[in-house]
């Protein structure tokens, strides 16, 4: 299993990345875990917008989800005519909330170049990948995922504040993708989003093997992101995520 970050920059793109996205790949399936605004250029660096599988969205925020305008566009209007539609795993509404972003009528909306399927707590099989999926704290409906692929696994936080499901999704997992978007500071908003911290503390509950931090916005220290990761007794390592960045869990 191959882990690639295109975007990791949180809340909005910035200078050095785009919005959340990544792309997980195994045995030759190309999976996009979101696919957030400005994603879809740095996509392009590594693969082929023609050879994705399947997208699965973790939330409708437009940090998360906007760049699927984009790729619509791509997969209708390509060198080669529209391209046969593939999946987007999604919240319930993913196909409305999609169309709506183009100024699409809802009907088709982007069905001709995606088949829409609704997320729900549980399992699933997203090619070679077995999900589970659990609830986050966000204000929206947002999963978190597990994905495994033989015997390795990642879990990946999307936006969530503190939640017991994201230590049980990422229970012993090979890597831990969680979201970071807070330094502390007084008088952070509650089920919102984790500090950099309380991702630390997240994944060493999980007793996961390694760290990596994402969703961090550019206005943030990079340097104290990290140093507030390390201040957690974890017996993991910790990296801090950077566009174009890959993971090989072998």
């Amino acid at each position: 299993m191959r882990l690639t970050v295109i975007g990791c920059s949180g809340s909005i793109p910035g200078p050095e990345s785009p919005a959340s996205c990544y792309l997980l790949e195994a045995e030759g399936f190309r999976l996009l875990v979101d696919l957030g605004n400005g994603a879809i250029g740095a996509l392009q660096r590594h693969a082929s917008l023609y050879e994705i599988d399947a997208v699965c969205l973790s939330h409708l925020h437009a940090d998360h989800c906007l760049d699927l305008c984009p790729y619509w566009v791509a997969r209708n209007y390509g060198p080669d005519g529209a391209y046969p539609p593939i999946p987007v795993y999604g919240p319930e509404g993913t196909a409305s909330r999609m169309a709506q972003a183009y100024g699409l009528d809802e009907n088709p909306g982007m069905t001709r170049a995606f088949s829409f399927a609704t997320l729900a707590p549980g399992t699933c099989q997203i090619g070679p990948f077995d999900v589970t999926l659990a609830r986050m704290n966000h204000p929206v409906e947002t999963f978190g995922f597990r994905f495994r692929c033989g015997n390795r696994s990642v879990a990946y936080s999307a936006d969530t504040g503190e939640s017991p499901a994201l230590v049980e999704l990422a229970r012993g997992a090979d890597l831990l993708l969680c979201e970071a978007t807070f330094l502390t500071m007084p008088g952070l908003p509650p089920d919102l989003h984790l500090t950099a911290r309380q991702a630390a503390e997240h994944a060493a509950r999980a007793s996961a093997a390694q760290l990596v931090l994402t969703h961090l916005p550019p206005w943030n220290d990079p340097a104290r992101t990290t140093e507030e990761a390390a201040e957690v007794a974890f017996g993991g390592t910790i990296v801090r995520a950077t566009s174009g960045q890959s993971f090989d869990l072998r």
